[in-house]
């Protein structure tokens, strides 16, 4: 199972940090995307590899009323990314 980069994770962290200020919950996340309220708590959850991509980032920035650029953590960061295979 592949976990989850500290950026992705910063970006997880971050929608759900909006979506709370917003009076959002994850039920109504899910139903923005089109997905179960169940895959949005292993969005949420460190134990799954599940997490949303630039497609989910735009459509919850349009439903949320709010840029992509909101929901993205300030700060890059730095990963160990693992060797390409020669």
């Amino acid at each position: 199972m592949a976990k989850k980069s500290k950026f992705e994770i910063a970006v997880i962290d971050k929608i759900r940090e909006v979506r709370k200020e917003k009076g959002i919950s994850q039920r109504d996340i899910a139903a923005f995307l089109g997905k179960t309220e169940g895959f949005i708590g292993q969005i949420e959850s460190t134990n799954s590899d599940s997490k949303y991509n630039l497609n989910h980032i735009n459509r919850l920035a349009y439903e949320m009323n709010c840029s992509p650029k909101d929901l993205m953590p300030d700060d890059a960061f730095w990963e160990d990314l693992p060797d390409k295979k020669k």
